[in-house]
């Protein structure tokens, strides 16, 4: 990852099958079946890191995210000042600098060009509005806490969004690789919190026992692999996904479609207390990563949250295709996330295949 780059936040996933997605599988489905249908071989092994492992960590991190630490929590800064930033980062630290990184040689649009093509898209979008219509969206989207662990932030609480996705624990929560490891060490007191309005748990706290991210955010943050998976302890007997449902995910699908993205942005004009999101078509980042952009004003805090493509807004289902990872100081109004191929369905596998605690 480009050494002052910065992430953001997770949208929302469809629920119709397709080539390299994960149906969400029938309530209470063997652990073994989630109606994977895949086109990718397996990618590199992902990194993974024991969190609270044991029922006393567990209860010590539940005990830790009081209601005022919550609503204290604030978005990730940039390592740093530069182009780029998390999504996470607050408003203040994004306008720090308008400088632009020098364009790929493989890349062949100006920044200039790459704005003209952007706003040639389809004018179908939404630049961060509160979500209101309920739906699986709005049980299975939450936010994200935790401690950070190095760096300038070491010891600050923080927040980001994830998301619920059908798996054979039925445990796994899916957020960017910024919202589990930055600095070179993953964070502490990891919690999932579904649901999340206006600081009401309605379906309550979730402490992660293992959380896990690919090689290259792992060895180098690298921007074009800002992905995470969590693995969240049962709480009174019951998995995550028995208690909120899940999302279906999606691996190695065309690009520019029609999507949606969520997440609890905590930067101004928003204060994380409710579920944002905006919908549109995507676009290849021309400048200097790998990702898809997305028209979207949401924040920090957003970082992780889910992008979803055949988003159905009855229902509030999707197939998790991306989340929210970071923006440029220059466009604020775009939002851009990592292409799910072979790394994250290997982050993915890995997750569901984690013994619970």
């Amino acid at each position: 990852m480009h050494p002052r780059a910065r992430r953001l936040a997770v949208l929302a996933v469809p629920a119709l099958a397709a080539a390299g997605a994960m149906l969400p599988a029938a309530h209470g489905a063997a652990a073994t079946g989630t109606g994977t249908v895949t086109r990718s071989a397996a990618g590199p092994r992902p990194a993974v890191h024991e969190a609270a492992d044991t029922a006393k960590e567990q209860r010590t991190v539940k005990k830790f995210w009081t209601a005022a630490r919550m609503e204290a929590a604030e978005p990730l800064d940039a390592p740093g000042t530069g182009d780029r930033h998390f999504a996470a980062a607050s408003g203040a630290a994004a306008a720090r600098s308008t400088t632009v990184s020098p364009t790929p040689a493989s890349a062949t649009l100006t920044a200039a060009a790459t704005l003209t093509a952007a706003a040639a898209r389809p004018s179908s979008r939404t630049s961060g509005s509160s979500w209101t219509a309920g739906g699986t969206v709005a049980k299975t989207t939450g936010r994200v806490f935790f401690t950070v662990t190095a760096g300038s932030d070491a010891g600050r609480n923080a927040s980001c969004s994830g998301t619920a996705v059908t798996s054979a624990n039925k445990s796994v929560v899916i957020t960017a690789g910024h919202c589990v490891k930055l600095n070179g060490a993953f964070h502490a007191n990891w919690v999932f919190v579904p649901g999340y309005d206006q600081g009401s748990r309605p379906n309550g706290t979730w402490p992660a026992t293992t959380l896990l991210t690919t090689p290259q955010w792992n060895s180098g943050e690298n921007m074009n692999f800002d992905i995470a998976a969590a693995v969240v302890a049962p709480q009174d007997g019951k998995s995550l996904t028995d208690v909120v449902g899940g999302q279906g995910v999606a691996f190695n699908q065309p690009r520019g479609q029609q999507t949606y993205a969520f997440g609890y942005p905590a930067g101004a004009p928003y204060d994380g207390s409710k579920l944002v999101y905006c919908g549109g078509r995507t676009f290849d980042d021309y400048l200097s990563s790998q990702d898809q952009g997305l028209s979207c004003g949401m924040t920090g805090g957003a970082s992780g949250g889910p992008w979803f493509v055949r988003f159905d807004t009855r229902t509030g289902s999707g197939l998790l295709n991306s989340v929210n990872s970071f923006k440029y100081n220059f466009a604020s109004y775009w939002m851009f996330g990592p292409y799910f191929g072979p790394e994250a369905e290997a982050v993915y596998n890995a997750a569901q295949k984690t013994a619970l605690t």
